[in-house]
């Protein structure tokens, strides 16, 4: 896709530089779904041992490298955390390739970590909810990396 062809939402955030090109992001799509992975095993982890602070950060970090990992098969990578998710928005979202709940789930998970991490204010519910959104969103974004030839096909009884 050319620059032309990118959603103005998304040129805007290029001309700020809260987006960069990242040439090589092709290459780093597999660590970084590893890295959404074990952030989501983590914090299922977390919430069975009824640590719900760190449930709710860990899940966020694993919608946080899934929605990377989009970005950077793109060729893109994001100057904040904020800029991803609305960089997600723009280029699969908005056309229809990530549903529009798993965005909101992003944005959520966002808000409710930084409240676990700078007021130390969390709940099992807002943990529960958080982990159950990494996993569709890891789930999202594996479909669609395999769907654009980034991704193998899962194994046999996987």
């Amino acid at each position: 896709m050319s620059e032309g062809e990118l959603p103005r939402r998304f040129l805007r955030l290029l001309e700020s530089r809260r987006i960069r090109r990242f040439p090589d992001g092709e290459a780093a799509v597999s660590e970084e779904l590893e890295a959404a992975r074990h952030d989501l095993r983590e914090a299922e982890e977390s919430l069975r041992r009824g640590s719900f602070k760190w449930a709710t950060v860990q899940g966020y970090y694993a919608i946080f490298h899934a929605a990377r990992a989009l970005l950077f098969a793109r060729g893109y990578r994001e100057r904040s955390h904020s800029a991803l998710a609305q960089a997600i928005k723009a280029l699969y979202v908005d056309r229809g390739r990530l549903p529009e709940s798993l965005h909101e789930a992003h944005v959520n998970a966002m808000s409710l970590r930084e409240t676990a991490d700078y007021r130390s204010q969390f709940s099992e519910r807002g943990a529960v909810q958080v982990a159950a959104g990494a996993r569709e969103y890891i789930a999202a974004a594996e479909a669609i990396l395999r769907e654009d030839g980034l991704l193998a096909p899962p194994e046999e009884g996987q």
